[in-house]
């Protein structure tokens, strides 16, 4: 790998710009900066200078680091401008058209990935399996346009992170449909999206690369003696609790016990899905598996976290890599990618 110095404009939100005497993992601080702090110090121990500029609504910070410290490459760890994660492909845009080379995703594969009614309807038109689904749009009277078996699940259309996403998403009529639908166009002032619940295994499967792609060991979300009555999914609960996952054995490990040939199949279908989003850097495929081994793509992921303890560093340093290794990855694919033909 090339180890040159590099000038690293970390871009982060204005809110999590890691105080320079945050040292301690036992510092309270530490949960909030947990991605910036492990990213700056990954970087600093591979010998790189390092610029942290936090951004809002506004990107004159980014423009006048640029000018005057002449960075290499952005690290990009925004998620959203202004408030408003659908803009955060736009600061993307503005790197290409500066020609600051960045980490992470490209804006067409962040705009297409980002949409989940986007992603399915162009999965489907490869073939690909996904749950049947239908989209709620914000300020229009609800109305089912389509026939659905239920049980359904029902999230936002463009948050990450699990936000919106509780054991009352799993809606068994169309009574609970209406209502969830409602609380989503109320809470988190977007549209809304259905879709089939999946009955099986939930994998995730980080994939890294620009165009030759590598897969990385597949993680899974196990679910052990799951609370009586509730679906097996990850709610925000699942994926932010820790004391809720110790007491119904809900567990995030790597998969273990796949039939013959799974694996291949599923970095086969992950590689497949990362290039029709036209996804490069690193990103996440989510999967169902049911039991008859059918695969059902629940979305893609570019930009998934990168803290030290997150599924997609695990399955890096599960490959061989160092955390350091890995951010470095995330560098060379950065500086490599060809965005500005």
């Amino acid at each position: 790998r090339d180890m040159k110095k590099l000038r690293v404009m970390m871009v982060v939100h204005y809110t999590l710009v890691p105080p320079d005497d945050l040292h301690d993992k036992n510092d309270p601080r530490m949960d909030k900066f947990r991605t910036e702090y492990d990213v700056k110090t990954a970087l600093l121990n591979l010998g790189h200078e390092v610029q942290v500029v936090g951004v809002y609504d506004d990107l004159a910070p980014i423009r006048k680091t640029n000018e005057e410290w002449k960075p290499h490459i952005a690290f990009n760890l925004l998620e959203d401008f202004a408030g408003n994660s659908a803009f955060d492909y736009y600061v993307v845009s503005y790197f290409a058209m500066m020609r600051i080379p960045y980490t992470g995703c490209n804006p067409r594969g962040l705009l297409l990935a980002r949409d989940k009614a986007l992603t399915k309807m162009i999965l489907t038109y490869h073939r690909i399996s996904i749950p049947d689904f239908d989209v709620f749009p914000l300020g229009k009277k609800i109305s089912q346009q389509r026939k659905f078996t239920y049980p359904l699940i029902v999230k936002s259309l463009t948050e990450e992170g699990s936000v919106g996403i509780a054991k009352a998403s799993y809606v068994e009529n169309e009574t609970q449909l209406r209502e969830r639908v409602t609380l989503i166009h109320e809470k988190l002032h977007g549209d809304a999206i259905a879709e089939q619940y999946i009955d099986g295994r939930e994998f995730y499967v980080t994939v890294l690369g620009n165009t030759k792609l590598e897969v990385l060991p597949i993680r899974e979300l196990v679910f052990d003696n799951t609370e009586p009555g509730t679906p097996r999914m990850a709610t925000y609960k699942v994926k932010w609790d820790d004391k809720y996952r110790e007491r119904w054995g809900i567990d995030y490990q790597f998969a273990r016990n796949m039939p013959n040939g799974m694996e291949e199949r599923i970095n086969h279908l992950c590689k497949r899905v990362y290039h029709l989003l036209d996804m490069n850097g690193y990103g996440r495929i989510d999967l169902r598996v049911t039991a008859s081994g059918e695969l059902y793509v629940l979305e893609a992921n570019p930009n998934p976290g990168i803290a030290r303890d997150e599924d997609c560093t695990l399955s890096a340093i599960k490959s061989g890599l160092s955390y350091e290794d890995f951010i470095q990855r995330i560098l060379h694919l950065g500086l490599t990618f060809r965005s500005f033909e």
